[in-house]
């Protein structure tokens, strides 16, 4: 085994035993990268239910504080992290109404709430768990299957920087694998946000810290208002990436068909008011560069093509937007707000707040 880790150290990333006991048999590792398609081979592939189960039960309750202090020292830390955002953004009210969500969560499911709180408000958590409240167990047996991955994920990036291992995280984001996509497919999220929670791949550790401690939110967020409604749009899928091309910037055309050029950041899918969850980390320092923001409106168009006067398409004529901006050296530590105006036939955006 690679004296660098212990069976222990894997099972503060995972509560899982068979998790810790695989990844250690699966030392020494050469990068980080090797770790995390391994830890994804492993739970996706070698745990089992009761597995899963023991995994979750080894989590906090967001919000709970009482049960996050006594959780074991080893990740106590990382959780207290990870909710960190979820706890500045709480009031007595939303914290309240966060636990009685909770209790009903369990009582319905048999296991806690588990999202990857990392960047998350407390009002953004609890939309997610009001919204999935009402999955089959077995759809939402799998939805947090995935999120714990991602809490893997990013937790074996704390390990190997507390390890002294902060040179293979490098070149995990030097070889993370392009993301393919045809149109506007989201890409599975368990195999995207190794990219956002290490490192922007705009810029380098040495200006991207893991740990932030003056944001509450990540340095860029969108919404989108459907003005031909009257309301937020819901349920639009959104992705984020920035651009990683050979040129210094892409083409006004083929650098936006270029798929290679593209690296992503994270998605989401915007919620009742219109909002996404996080499409990357809270950092102090974003990175300076090229960024892209897409929208699947066509599919949400043909969701609601029933609600548009005239329009026998259906789906809209934009079946997608891609909205491209970019942030200055000098601009790094500001906030990044791209929200859309949007209608079947037309959309605005500008630079909010």
């Amino acid at each position: 085994m690679d004296p660098s880790f212990s069976e222990e150290d894997f099972k503060a990333c995972c509560g899982s035993t068979k998790f810790a006991s695989e990844m250690a048999k699966g030392c020494p590792f050469s990068s980080l990268s090797q770790a995390v398609d391994l830890s994804r081979e492993i739970w996706f592939n070698k745990v089992d239910v009761p597995g899963y189960l023991e995994a979750f039960a080894a989590h906090p309750q967001i919000g709970d504080v009482k049960s996050l202090n006594n959780k074991s020292a080893s990740s106590t830390e990382w959780c207290k992290g990870e909710q960190s955002a979820a706890l500045s953004t709480a009031t007595d009210s939303t914290l309240k109404e966060l636990v009685d969500w909770n209790h009903k969560y369990k009582e319905k499911f048999g296991f806690i709430f588990l999202i990857c709180a990392s960047g998350r408000s407390t009002p953004e958590i609890l939309d997610a768990l009001k919204n999935r409240f009402g999955n089959r167990p077995i759809v939402e047996l799998e939805i947090a299957v995935g999120e714990q991955q991602k809490i893997i994920e990013l937790r074996l990036a704390k390990l190997f920087t507390e390890k002294g291992r902060v040179s293979q995280i490098v070149t995990a984001a030097n070889e993370a694998a392009p993301v393919e996509s045809t149109g506007f497919l989201v890409a599975d999220r368990r195999l995207s946000q190794i990219g956002g929670h290490l490192i922007s791949s705009a810029g380098g550790l040495e200006n991207v810290p893991l740990h932030s401690s003056s944001r509450s939110r990540p340095p860029i967020t969108t919404h989108v208002l459907d003005v031909s409604r009257g309301k937020p749009g819901a349920g639009i899928k959104v992705l984020l990436e920035s651009w990683k091309g050979s040129s210094a910037v892409p083409d006004t055309l083929p650098g936006l068909r270029d798929a290679t050029g593209w690296a992503l950041l994270g998605s989401s899918t915007t919620d009742d008011d219109g909002r996404c969850g996080s499409l990357m980390p809270v950092l102090d320092h974003v990175p300076a560069g090229i960024y892209r923001i897409s929208f699947n409106t066509g599919e949400y168009y043909m969701k609601m093509g029933a609600d548009i006067p005239g329009n026998e398409t259906k789906g809209g004529f934009y079946p997608y937007v891609s909205i491209v901006f970019e942030i200055k050296s000098f601009q790094t530590l500001e906030h990044f707000h791209v929200p859309v105006l949007l209608s079947p036939f037309s959309f605005t955006t500008y630079r909010g707040s």
